[in-house]
């Protein structure tokens, strides 16, 4: 495995759940970031994130390693759950809920 590909798994594993997003929780660059980040927030999860706006080998890393082109990219144990799309549809089915318990 590459230092990159590890690095990002090493990331991923800091946590139940990571989020890689563009900005910060606190302050999101863009919608869909925020959007994920409001979910997260209104189920209670601890959560980690990094901000691919500051570190574009990470950005494209990431993008490559999931095989998934678009960000947020939320992770829950270590699999790749999706985006702000289907972050929201679990939330509203619940389903989110239900593994963020598990």
């Amino acid at each position: 495995m590459n230092q990159l590909n590890e690095k990002i798994e090493n990331l991923i594993n800091s946590s139940k759940v990571f989020l890689f997003m563009k900005g910060t929780p606190e302050m999101p660059q863009c919608g869909f970031s925020a959007n994920v980040c409001a979910i997260l927030k209104a189920t209670g999860a601890d959560f980690k994130s990094f901000d691919i706006l500051s570190d574009s080998e990470i950005r494209q890393g990431v993008k490559e390693y999931s095989n998934w082109p678009t960000f947020p990219q939320l992770y829950v144990n270590g699999e790749l759950i999706g985006g702000s799309d289907i972050v929201s549809e679990m939330y509203n089915s619940g389903d989110l809920q239900e593994l963020l318990k598990s």
